[in-house]
């Protein structure tokens, strides 16, 4: 059967006019589904009979499973959901005071071999589909009924990377930000990718107006060749490159996450280098503290040593903040819930 979550609004009018159906149906189709959150064919009032038939005959409005469900005291829930074919992701819902943000898997594994990264402790099977990106955020939002309260953020940066699903996250990201799909503002949506150069390149002619972030991590390509497996297709020269064309050209700054592991990327040698590549963009960054991974080497910075850091970049005009941590006593690390119930398993 054919799940409907699957199709961006265009899309949708498509696959109504192919089976002979008026164009107006996706709409309608949209507004049951996101606005009003029927699941059931048969409450769709302003719908034919013969369509609604139809509906219930070919179509589907299937959503992924919880699996197993982890919640912090600060309020964070963790979740790993069972998808059509039994693989497991991970969704995070982090509570702000300024909302409810979602992270969103894209991929079942990840293939970017980031050493520091429980992600990529398995090895990418395959993209998940635009209902399964989807499915992640109808899950957290049926749980924030209890609450009268829905998603109101998202960042696409849980387990694999968004560009390597290019056509399922975009169409994800059409769905969210539709005023009759999930209705989230563009501001409030936020894609993360390690640096493939020409999907930030293609990113940046789509017109969108969703915010970019920069997975870099390291200053130079010494470090970052260690640590993140991309740089060796894409080094920084060609990355900082593609980011100039983007904020030239889509008019956004970019975030730059930098993931700050001890004795690795954490010296006052390596702010200043990197205050020096990013100096002239629009660009700021993100410092965050990394959570220890029992199977990885690495480990967390301390205090002094992230505000140090934080305090030199300041210095050299390279505006920045401390990401503030959430889930701290459950798997809070990125694929570690994941990781932790696939070694369970064998």
């Amino acid at each position: 059967m054919i799940n409907l979550y699957d199709y961006e609004i265009k899309k949708l009018e498509e696959l109504m006019l192919s089976i002979g159906q008026k164009k107006y149906r996706a709409t309608q189709l949209f507004k049951w589904i996101y606005e009003k959150r029927v699941t059931d064919f048969n409450l769709m009032s302003d719908i034919s009979k013969s369509f609604i038939t139809e509906l219930n005959e070919k179509f589907c409005l299937d959503i992924p499973k919880i699996y197993k469900k982890q919640v912090s005291q600060d309020g964070t829930i963790k979740l790993l959901l069972e998808l059509k074919d039994k693989s497991k992701v991970e969704t995070v819902l982090m509570r702000y005071n300024y909302g409810n943000v979602a992270c969103v898997s894209s991929q079942v594994g990840c293939n970017m071999g980031c050493a520091f990264c429980a992600s990529g402790l398995f090895k990418k099977q395959r993209n998940l589909d635009t209902s399964e990106l989807i499915g992640q955020i109808l899950v957290l939002d049926n749980l924030l009924k209890e609450t009268n309260e829905r998603v109101s953020h998202v960042v696409v940066m849980g387990t694999g990377e968004p560009f390597d699903n290019y056509e399922n996250v975009l169409s994800f990201i059409r769905i969210l930000n539709h005023p009759y799909g999930f209705a989230i503002g563009a501001r409030h949506i936020t894609v993360s990718t390690c640096g493939i150069v020409e999907k930030i390149r293609q990113y940046a002619n789509e017109g969108l107006q969703i915010n970019l972030a920069i997975s870099l991590h390291a200053p130079n390509n010494e470090i970052r060749n260690k640590i993140m497996a991309i740089n060796h297709k894409y080094p920084l020269e060609e990355l900082m490159e593609a980011v100039k064309y983007y904020e030239k050209t889509a008019s956004r700054r970019v975030t730059f996450e930098y993931i700050l592991l001890s004795d690795v990327n954490d010296s006052k040698e390596c702010a200043i280098e990197l205050a020096n590549l990013i100096k002239g963009t629009l660009a700021y960054v993100n410092l965050i503290p990394f959570n220890p991974v029992n199977e990885l080497k690495y480990k967390r910075s301390s205090g002094n040593r992230v505000h140090e850091f934080m305090d030199i970049l300041m210095k050299r005009g390279i505006n920045c903040t401390i990401r503030k941590e959430f889930g701290t006593d459950i798997d809070a690390a990125c694929g570690q819930l994941r990781a932790k119930n696939e070694k369970e398993a064998l």
